[in-house]
């Protein structure tokens, strides 16, 4: 008979079960995992014929076993000696090991250490012997429990002095335990064939649970005694035991159900095949699991798969004389900027930021960042690549974009050749549509407009829902046309696609339409004395001049060069931004409506740290009175901005190295995107600067009629002015300046 008393002492520091035959649970086990038993409810449990003891169901409050099992050695001298090489080991590297741990010797023969721990696994498989099924060490955590053996005490402290340990100290243990482990950890698998999934991405877990037989998985350690052909499933039983069987196969979901606590595999709860392997080859390292099926060949994960035409990339990429952060980029984009910085002149900043507007046409709607619960942040972006013109915007521009462009192009061209089929197609006659192949209206898939109209954009935009890109070589016509229809439209929606905002078109001369996710990134070139026309108190006002990214290089230019660039570098790049927009877009997922739903992704701790950092960093600026009013307007922004920057970086940083976690944005990632947001702040102050300078010079020059009179007002005010912008804005040559300059310069 079990002591009462002593059973309800346990209740009091401990979740308790009764158990039964063959160290099985004898009322259910699930619920006694998930509630912890009255009183009352264990005394009666207790006083049943069927209960032959009690255990305590590790993983509440905190509490893991390391359950040593000795009956794998067939003699006691074996037993013993292992044990105390073991124990021995223990209390030699951990220090006062028996003074924080509680030690009971089994009935068997084994041992339990039971301590508590805020970094719980669940039943782990540790160590194993060859030759030997069972482990010879395993643990006891979420999801199982142990006997209780209130006279078998083995060291200093007893089952209710348990205490938490450290995490060093739960690490040390672990480790000595798996030094134990003398099994190999994944045995040869056979060879399978890899499957490429042209339409849509799946995981190495799903791809294996719908290619592969939980019974396949587990044949060698269970057999079928019976087969139920009209049964909903089929029973299985463990090699060993005299049970009439172990658990069951469900036929609808391809998952086992085990009853028996004898095996690796988790008890009363569905495996799928996956689990089945995780727990079996991996001691239930879900993560280990997943490389190693990947490896197989199952699934398919965001990657470049282009490993072939990867160029060699020996040492850091240094690019000399940039501004531009290069470093936020993978170190083989590094290497084409640099190729294409040395042999073809392009300009680093320009590429730099039309990569950043690349990347975001390719995330588009699939992806989005949860900034704090309430607010996220998709991956649009507006860029401004701001020079003279003859300086190359244009070119450095191309030198990025060309992939995106041809593919864009060729989605132009089949539309065209299917729509005119489908125009041919219903000018038939009915009697001739009889005989002509059906033919049905085909669908916009273009995803980058240059010169369109606004409710053109919206239509494609339907369309094409997940991005549409908008590039011209000049923005000063997409900022003229913001009013170009009527007052204040076209500004509101833009500043509502910004924001991500669902934006309605309702034309009197067009059919209405309606796009509830917009997406469009913009990139374009301007010169800096239009742009600053730009900068007016209204834009000022409705923050629509803030949301522009301004990239502003100290650029010259260049002399021809001889140098080439490879054909191989360019196939490589132009396939690696082809095939990362064409999987992104297998990541776009829909809602039963059809509706995009992007999957977000969230900050790590460590990102979130940083991220609060930056957040207070910025509202510091804006809180000080002596910051420029103009920045100020500016900085704000910035806390959307950071977020897109992070989420984009890391989604390119996730295609080139496939071991990122993409769901997780890392502390990397936004300490990537702060670096990139100092670059374009110190951009906008530089415009500002040339803004002032050029306000300042107009007023200079106001009261004077000819070039001679303005520049002597000038001079007369600054004579270190200068020379080149009073010479550009006076559309003379920077020599004829000059001489009269140094005429000034002697009648002083």
């Amino acid at each position: 008979m079990i002591d009462e008393n002593k059973a309800l002492r346990f209740l009091d520091f401990f979740s308790v079960i009764t158990i039964g035959e063959n160290k099985q649970p004898n009322f259910p086990w699930k619920e006694q995992q998930s509630k912890k038993l009255s009183n009352d409810e264990l005394s009666k449990r207790v006083k049943d014929n069927k209960t032959k003891g009690i255990g305590i169901v590790t993983g509440f409050d905190s509490l893991e076993v390391i359950d040593v099992d000795t009956k794998v050695f067939s003699t006691q001298q074996e037993k013993d000696d292992f044990w105390s090489e073991y124990y021995g080991t223990l209390k030699d590297n951990i220090l006062d090991f028996e003074d924080k741990f509680s030690v009971y010797q089994t009935k068997s023969g084994g041992f339990h250490i039971l301590y508590k721990s805020k970094r719980l696994k669940g039943n782990t498989k540790i160590a194993s012997l060859k030759g030997h099924k069972e482990a010879v060490i395993e643990s006891r955590g979420n999801g199982g429990y142990v006997f209780v053996y209130p006279d078998k005490k083995y060291g200093k402290k007893s089952y209710f002095e348990i205490e938490f340990i450290t995490d060093k100290d739960r690490e040390m243990l672990w480790q000595i335990s798996k030094s134990y482990n003398h099994v190999e950890e994944k045995p040869e698998q056979p060879k399978r064939e890899k499957k490429v999934y042209e339409k849509g991405e799946i995981t190495p877990w799903e791809d294996f649970n719908n290619q592969q037989a939980i019974y396949d998985v587990i044949c060698d350690e269970f057999t079928i005694p019976t087969r139920g052909k009209k049964s909903k499933h089929t029973l299985v039983r463990r090699h060993g035991t005299d049970a009439p069987h172990s658990g069951y196969i469900f036929h609808d979901s391809n998952c086992l159900y085990l009853f028996s606590t004898g095996t690796i595999y988790p008890h009363e709860k569905l495996i799928s095949p996956f689990t089945a392997y995780a727990y079996k080859y991996h001691n239930g390292d879900f993560k280990e699991a997943t490389k190693d099926l990947y490896e197989q060949g199952f699934g398919s994960r965001l990657k470049s798969k282009i490993k072939q035409l990867q160029p060699e990339v020996k040492e850091k990429v240094v690019i000399k004389d940039v501004e531009f952060p290069v470093d936020i980029f993978p170190e083989d984009i590094q290497f084409y900027l640099k190729e294409c910085n040395e042999k073809l002149d392009s300009n680093v900043d320009f590429m730099g930021v039309s990569l950043i507007w690349l990347i975001s046409i390719c995330v588009g709607n699939s992806l989005q960042v949860e900034v704090k619960r309430g607010w996220n942040e998709n991956g649009v972006v507006w860029i401004a690549t701001v020079g003279k013109a003859g300086l190359g915007k244009t070119p450095s521009i191309n030198n990025i974009i060309f992939p995106l462009l041809t593919s864009n192009g060729k989605e132009i061209k089949r539309f065209i050749q299917e729509n005119e089929k489908y125009e041919y197609y219903q000018s038939l006659s009915k009697k001739d549509k009889e005989e002509y192949p059906e033919t049905l209206k085909p669908s916009k898939t273009q995803f980058i407009a240059n010169d369109i109209t606004l409710e053109a954009l919206v239509e494609l935009h339907q369309e094409s829902d997940n991005a549409v890109g908008v590039f011209k070589d000049e923005l000063a016509g997409w900022l003229k046309d913001m009013n170009k229809y009527r007052a204040g439209s076209d500004l509101e929606f833009w500043l509502s696609c910004w924001s991500g905002k669902s934006v309605y078109m309702n034309r009197k001369t067009a059919k209405s339409s309606f796009v509830d996710k917009p997406f469009i990134p913009v990139l374009g070139g301007i010169q800096p004395s239009i742009f600053n026309s730009f900068s007016t108190e209204e834009n000022k006002d409705n923050g629509f001049m803030d949301r522009m990214l301004l990239s502003f290089p100290d650029a010259k230019i260049e002399k021809y060069n001889e140098n080439e660039l490879e054909d191989s570098t360019i196939k490589w790049y132009k396939e690696s931004m082809i095939k990362m927009y064409e999987t992104f877009k297998t990541f776009v997922k829909r809602n039963e409506e059809g509706e995009i739903t992007p999957t977000t992704l969230k900050f790590s701790s460590e990102a979130k740290i940083e991220w609060k950092r930056i957040f207070n960093k910025i509202t510091n600026i804006q809180n000080d009175h002596d910051e420029n009013e103009y920045l100020k307007s500016m900085y704000p922004k910035q806390k959307a901005y950071i977020p897109r920057f992070a989420l984009l970086i890391h989604a390119f940083d996730s295609f080139f190295n496939e071991d990122i976690n993409l769901l997780e944005i890392s502390k990397e990632s936004i300490l990537k995107a702060e670096k990139l947001s100092h670059y374009f702040i110190n951009t906008a102050k530089k415009i500002k600067v040339e803004s002032n300078e050029v306000t300042e010079l107009k007023t200079q020059m106001k009261s004077s009629t000819n070039n001679g009179e303005k520049i002597k007002a000038i001079y007369m005010s600054d004579k270190d002015f200068n020379r080149s912008k009073v010479a550009e804005m006076l559309g003379i040559s920077r020599q004829q300046v000059i001489r009269i300059v140094k005429k000034l310069e002697q009648n002083d």
